[in-house]
């Protein structure tokens, strides 16, 4: 059966793209565009990062199903954008990553991609916002308001509940 996402009438002519969607750390690939992933382009059950098949996952939520900050989301889209750097060959088909079960917005996601190179197709109306975010959702805003520490862009990774709970 053919593929119904838009990657299937992609603007890559005469290449196949790799399917980049959403995922979690934990690789469980159960729902909206993973499932997809897992079911039409080769994501493998387990693995929630990186190349797989004819796709490559970004993470946007842990290994317990909980939405990531943006700082995190941001280190594994960079490792994407890296990644289709060195690939120049590939072509990348780019879901809105984070704006469904996650809860972001496209203003939030968007500009993580700033860098991201020609052979990656970005979701329509991502251009716009690509370079700024003036307004954010209101997940990214509170997570902004939160400081330094674990707001938007910070840097250091992503801490679980228990070390959050040793910084408070």
């Amino acid at each position: 059966m053919p593929c119904s996402c838009d990657c299937s009438n992609s603007l890559f002519k005469g290449a196949r793209p790799i399917f980049v969607f959403g995922s979690n750390e934990a690789g469980i690939h159960g729902a909206g565009a993973a499932l997809h992933a897992r079911q039409r382009h080769g994501a493998i059950l387990g693995r929630g990062i990186g190349l797989q098949g004819q796709s490559y996952a970004i993470p946007t939520k842990d290994r317990r199903l909980r939405t990531l900050p943006l700082s995190v989301i941001h280190g594994y889209v960079q490792d994407f954008v890296h990644f289709a750097l060195d690939h120049p060959s590939l072509m990348f088909e780019v879901t809105r990553i984070g704006c469904g079960l996650a809860g972001y917005t496209d203003a939030d996601i968007a500009p993580l991609f700033r860098g991201a190179p020609t052979n990656c197709r970005l979701p329509a109306g991502w251009v716009d916002c690509r370079y700024t975010a003036t307004r954010f959702s209101p997940l990214a805003k509170n997570e902004y308001e939160r400081g330094p520490k674990r707001g938007l862009f910070s840097h250091g990774g992503h801490n679980n509940a228990e070390e959050q709970q040793q910084q408070d």
